[in-house]
């Protein structure tokens, strides 16, 4: 028991010590982002995302929280739509890791908090007001089709929030429109984070997150509805072979 109650102890100080240093990045990179904001946006981008990468490193260095990826062979020579399962933060930090220059689709609110949302806007994401009905999806989509023509690829979480792993939400349409609107590939990501690093938790699991990255979508000719259909047969699969047939990646924060 002694043995057990110090080994959460040791887990709950690396936790703190890491959000410590994580709050300390978020200033530190936002004050960069405001700085950099003349430079050309590739420099200004390579700039900011190393915020991310960085408290990736920071998480497995103090948390013992690393990662493996599976499935970089999939992705397009061409800018793409890529359609996330979205479980905890880590994905927010990493995914960018694995993508040319990425677009994130995010509520406008973000980019009203203080150091966060300025360092944020730096990186030119498609910022849409989820209130507006509608006028949101023309928002993604006159967005979107923008970036996607300069060359970047739009990151989307089609759940639109955090969601407990192994439980699923009705997909929204956003990042099916755009896709069927500009006729670019979809490229579905489905993992593991929800099981190291749970929602509104203080503590992070040590392990190995897995990150699957799943053969693209041809969205040519095809419904919103559609699309969506797909890409949630191929992550809802995808984790829970993850979650259950790959006993070396479960996680011991995952929900039974």
């Amino acid at each position: 028991m002694a043995h057990t109650s110090s080994a959460k102890i040791v887990l709950y100080a690396r936790s703190c010590l890491f959000l410590l240093l994580f709050a300390a990045s978020v200033v530190v990179y936002a004050a960069a982002g405001l700085l950099a904001f003349l430079l050309p946006f590739r420099q200004r981008y390579r700039l900011i995302t190393t915020w991310g990468d960085l408290n990736v490193w920071l998480c497995a260095r103090i948390c013992g929280l690393d990662y493996r990826v599976e499935g970089l062979e999939n992705l397009p020579g061409r800018p793409s739509v890529v359609m996330a399962s979205h479980r905890s933060t880590w994905e927010t930090l990493a995914l960018k890791k694995f993508f040319p220059p990425l677009a994130w689709v995010v509520k406008r609110e973000l980019l009203w908090i203080p150091f966060f949302g300025w360092g944020l806007a730096t990186i030119e994401p498609i910022a849409i007001n989820r209130n507006a009905g509608k006028k949101a999806s023309e928002q993604l989509i006159e967005q979107g089709r923008a970036r996607l023509a300069r060359g970047r690829w739009v990151l989307v979480f089609p759940e639109g929030t955090r969601v407990l792993p192994g439980e699923h939400k009705r997909y929204k349409l956003g990042g099916a429109l755009l896709a069927s609107a500009t006729g670019a590939p979809v490229v579905p990501v489905t993992h593991n984070s929800g099981d190291f690093w749970p929602r509104r938790q203080l503590v992070k699991y040590p392990g190995t997150i897995m990150i699957s990255i799943g053969p693209a979508i041809d969205s040519r000719g095809k419904s919103p509805d559609a699309i969506n259909a797909e890409v949630k047969r191929w992550i809802d699969a995808k984790e829970t072979w993850i979650r259950t047939s790959n006993p070396g990646q479960a996680g011991p924060g995952q929900s039974r």
